[in-house]
């Protein structure tokens, strides 16, 4: 049986511990002068990430890391990345989410055969929600979609709810029903949403978004009751 490795990166996409190699090496590859080290036992990552020389560099200039960002202790965040796509908009469409937990990645997608590109991004985040509707640590979603972000962070949904669903404009809001369930999923949650700009480099956002357009070019997909029951 292979001894469980830990990989300390200190200077990459992604900064900390990871137990999973090919987690490890979306943060390192193609990252120019990237620093990391595999080690035998999580002390020894634990000290080298600590050195002086690492801990003073691991966040290059011009660019932002976050340190030890999926820690596998218990009490670590569960990170979250979405995408949505819709093929003509509106058109075929489908989501992709990759959930990293415990160093741990999972993948989820799905699609519809009419649907559109802001109903998909919002459903990539549902569908990995829905996965912790029970549960009780942080979670911070990462979503390219200032539709999303904002609706949430800025509280016009809570706005939008409290005026019987209409915006200032007067005219009815859209996707009303994907906002409903986005309520449910965080109103007694820790959850973060939080802005990351796509098609830039983003390893997970760039996976998420090839989740979501395969799924969009699937066959026979369902239909998107939410959308295609408009008047």
């Amino acid at each position: 049986m292979a001894k469980k490795k830990f990989y300390a990166v200190a200077v990459g996409r992604q900064c900390g511990i990871f137990t999973d190699w090919s987690i490890t090496e979306k943060q390192v590859k193609g990252f120019g002068g990237a620093k990391y080290k595999s080690f035998s036992s999580r002390a020894g990552a634990e000290k080298w990430l600590d050195d002086p020389v690492y801990s003073k560099k691991a966040s290059p200039i011009g660019k932002k890391t976050q340190r030890k960002a999926y820690p596998e202790d218990e009490s670590t965040d569960i990170v979250i990345y979405t995408d949505g796509s819709s093929l003509n908009n509106p058109g075929p469409g489908g989501y992709g989410a990759v959930i990293i937990e415990a160093g741990r990645e999972k993948e989820l997608s799905g699609g519809y055969r009419l649907t559109t590109n802001n109903r998909m991004e919002m459903m990539a985040a549902i569908v990995a929600l829905r996965q912790f509707e029970t549960g009780t640590k942080p979670i911070k979603l990462y979503s390219d979609s200032s539709y999303l972000v904002n609706g949430i962070n800025k509280g016009w949904v809570k706005k939008w709810q409290s005026n019987g669903w209409k915006k200032s404009d007067g005219q009815d809001v859209l996707n009303i029903d994907l906002w409903q369930e986005l309520i449910k999923l965080t109103e007694n949650s820790n959850v973060q949403f939080r802005w990351v700009k796509g098609h830039a480099g983003n390893v997970y956002n760039e996976q998420c978004d090839r989740l979501a357009v395969d799924s969009a070019k699937q066959k026979s997909l369902p239909v998107d009751s939410g959308y295609e029951a408009r008047p």
